[in-house]
């Protein structure tokens, strides 16, 4: 096609987009990709959502909300109205003008960035890949993925990037639980392989939220800032640990220290220590980095000496628990340890990557006995044994030897936990507001 034509497709699709006729597809409905369709058929858009797992299509196609992040009545109301479809058929990309991608990128065991989503997601996009269509890559991944990978993958199609069909990279920015930003109002981060596919995608995305649209230069620009962002809260985080390992040795509070740090208005930020980082992003996301850098002959020493702290943390959590059982003549060995919260963060019902699941494997490795309580995770699985929640009631607090904080839920009563439990390990300073604690430890 020639440059006028090119003007026309990304005039119609443009076009499209303003008028809100396009229809729009996204790949993945997990905790990205759902919240991502919800948005965009709330704001007047035909959406159909792909995935491979039956149970989620089939959850969504009759409302029903599995994303904490997600309004239950507005998934209800968006479906009733036959704006958000969901499907395994992929073969309905033949109807979309736009799709973005929001699958999982994990690390594979060798800590190496497992594209395979990613590339299934491509390879069956362009199968009913069309003219004037629209493609953003929304997952988070090392920068080139977009260029190198997504881009050679749809041109195989004879379709011609920046001619035939726009691309770009658009970084997910959710955080799970957070209730001041959200997938509507978090400034969204776009770079297109050419300037007409930057325009296009950016035009979508105005389209959609109620956020400024930062366009860059590239999509290799957008995929090291999403890292960029990531990396930077691990290694603060990793300095946080660090502080209070050391703190821990001096017989200091670390969380009064941070609180006083804190009060300077100028050049510094607040990070807290905790059990481990947890969730798909941060402990996972500078690695990629760490990753494509030895192609550049760099070793990223920062980004895996964070990672070292950031890993060790759920062994020093279990080795202060048992300096705290040895001071009641309590030997970790068949002691009885109640944790209070399983997901990588307060308040959200999510658990992957959580720290906590690595401290009731060390624990049980030490031959401790382990129980829990989370409101938002009912049950779980780990190495094949099944886990269930129970009610937090002091008769439970007063048999445990030792109450360990390790979420720190909103809805806990940490009142009752300060009352009824014979020794406290709080690893979020959850019980800084109660008075009266006996027996108690900070991390």
């Amino acid at each position: 096609m020639v440059q006028a034509q090119l003007s026309d497709l990304a005039t119609k699709l443009i076009n499209k987009f303003q008028k809100k006729e396009a229809i729009i597809g996204v790949v993945g409905l997990g905790y990205v990709g759902l919240p991502l369709a919800v948005e965009k058929a709330k704001a007047g858009f035909k959406v159909i959502g792909f995935d491979v797992q039956a149970q989620k299509v089939n959850l969504v196609n009759k409302g029903i909300n599995y994303i904490g992040d997600v309004v239950d009545n507005d998934l209800k109301q968006i479906v009733s109205e036959q704006r958000l479809k969901a499907t395994l058929d992929y073969s309905f990309i033949n109807e979309v003008d736009a799709v973005a991608i929001c699958v999982p990128t994990p690390l594979d065991i060798y800590q190496q960035p497992d594209t395979s989503y990613v590339e299934n997601s491509a390879r069956e996009i362009a199968k009913y890949l069309h003219p004037g269509m629209l493609v953003v890559l929304e997952s988070t991944t090392y920068p080139g993925t977009t260029e190198e990978l997504v881009k050679p993958i749809l041109e195989q199609t004879g379709l011609v990037c920046g001619v035939d069909f726009f691309l770009a990279y658009s970084p997910e920015r959710v955080d799970p639980g957070n209730k001041s930003f959200n997938t509507k109002n978090t400034p969204k981060v776009v770079g297109g392989i050419t300037d007409f596919c930057t325009k296009v995608a950016a035009t979508m995305y105005s389209s959609v939220l109620e956020s400024e649209v930062h366009q860059v230069s590239s999509p290799a620009i957008a995929e090291m800032e999403k890292i960029y962002e990531n990396t930077f809260r691990h290694i603060n985080i990793a300095l946080a640990n660090e502080m209070a390992i050391l703190c821990d040795r001096m017989g200091i509070n670390v969380w009064e220290v941070i609180d006083a740090a804190k009060t300077k208005p100028y050049g510094f930020m607040a990070f807290y220590p905790g059990p481990g980082l947890g969730g798909h992003c941060i402990p996972i996301d500078p690695f990629y980095l760490t990753w494509k850098a030895r192609e550049y002959n760099y070793h990223t020493r920062l980004i895996e000496l964070a990672g070292e702290i950031n890993n060790s943390m759920p062994e020093f959590v279990v080795n202060k628990a048992a300096d705290i059982l040895n001071e009641f003549s309590k030997p970790l060995r068949g002691a009885n340890i109640h944790l209070i919260g399983v997901a990588y963060k307060k308040d959200i019902d999510d658990i992957r990557e959580s720290p906590v699941l690595h401290i009731i494997d060390i624990l049980e490795s030490k031959g401790a006995i382990v129980s829990y309580t989370d409101p938002h995770i009912p049950t779980f699985k780990r190495n094949g044994k099944a886990y269930e929640s129970s009610v937090l009631i002091k008769e439970m607090l007063s048999k445990a030897d030792l109450t360990l904080i390790t979420t720190d839920h909103s809805s806990i009563d940490y009142q009752l936990v300060a009352d009824h439990s014979n020794a406290i390990l709080d690893t979020r300073n959850a019980l800084v507001n109660i008075k009266n604690k006996k027996n108690y430890y900070l991390l």
